[in-house]
């Protein structure tokens, strides 16, 4: 028998792949969701839904009940119009609710999904798990400090814990890239800096093979690993790739960033007193201004981790996805 898991963030883009997946490979599958009226593709699948939410300790111990293994994978991602404290308390407090509630159910293991964005820039690319925390902003922020809150937990030994960091996720089923994918294709992208900086892609297939490595390799207890793709790209590579996805040239205009970081900046004060969304925003910039690479030999090695979509396939078929939903 296969042990019972408990997936959190199941509505989401990894966590509902992650769903699947596990179901495909005979597991029987719990998912913890805050709105089963957006899990209909989960429930057909055979998943159990129970609704929970981070912040409620006694749903989390009801969902908790009966489970062997545990992939936390739900967290507050980065939207403009919450509070700083919204993000902590999902992203933090909410880690340690499950934590908590995990020890008192006895579960055996638990996968804590954390961020590679706790590094920040790397300023000696590529990184690897030994890079130093260097959170940027107050979402990196609130991940690292849940990571923290795991690893407190992984080396007391409360509990057998595995912390695994994504880099940026995308395939079909995402649209958290389809404002890029639609500005190449509309040619109203521009690059701002060099476009030299580089940026590490992992495709949702090869992250759900990770993460259920995560969940199932005895060598995985205990350890933290990054899981992105094989190489990172410049985003000049990147922006070339998409612009063939969607049949167009690659963009050719690029300005300055400096400027456009201080307008974000500008936005932000000014936006803020009334509770709405900037149009540009610095953690948005920061996408044109740090390099984030990173080595998976770790994974590799000790997980036998190996992601085969490179980005050229990997954009490619996530373009056709946009295209086949009428989204480009």
């Amino acid at each position: 028998m296969k042990p019972n898991v408990l997936v959190t963030g199941g509505t989401g883009f990894t966590g509902g792949h992650l769903c699947h997946e596990l179901k495909k490979q005979g597991y029987p599958v719990r998912a913890m969701v805050r709105d089963v009226n957006r899990a209909k593709g989960l429930e057909a699948a055979g998943v159990e839904l129970v609704v929970g939410d981070l912040r409620n300790k006694a749903s989390i111990k009801s969902a908790m009940e009966g489970i062997d293994t545990v992939y936390h994978i739900a967290a507050l991602f980065r939207p403009e119009n919450v509070t700083e404290q919204d993000m902590w308390d999902a992203n933090s407090l909410g880690v340690r609710n499950m934590l908590e509630a995990a020890v008192e159910a006895g579960v055996s293991r638990f996968v804590h999904c954390s961020t590679i964005g706790v590094h920040g820039e790397v300023l000696d690319p590529p990184g690897d798990e030994s890079t130093p925390y260097g959170p940027g902003d107050y979402y990196q922020e609130s991940k690292t400090d849940g990571e923290r809150i795991a690893i407190e937990y992984m080396e007391s030994g409360k509990l057998p814990i595995s912390i695994f960091r994504p880099g940026g996720i995308y395939g079909p089923g995402d649209t958290r890239f389809l404002k890029l994918f639609k500005s190449i294709k509309k040619k109203r992208f521009v690059m701002f800096g060099s476009g030299e900086v580089l940026y590490q892609l992992v495709y949702i297939d090869d992250l759900v093979r990770g993460i259920i490595l995560c969940g199932t390799k005895d060598e995985a207890l205990g350890n933290i690993y990054i899981l992105t793709g094989k190489k990172a790209i410049t985003l000049n590579e990147m922006v070339a790739a998409i612009a063939e996805s969607v049949d167009e040239p690659a963009p050719w205009i690029k300005l300055p960033v400096t400027p456009l970081y201080w307008a974000g900046f500008a936005c932000e004060l000014m936006c803020q007193p009334f509770g709405i969304s900037p149009p540009i925003y610095r953690r948005r910039v920061d996408f044109f201004r740090k390099d984030r690479a990173f080595k998976i030999d770790k994974a590799q090695r000790e997980l036998g981790y190996n992601p085969i979509v490179d980005e050229k396939a990997g954009l490619g078929q996530t373009a056709a996805w946009y295209k086949k939903m009428g989204l480009l």
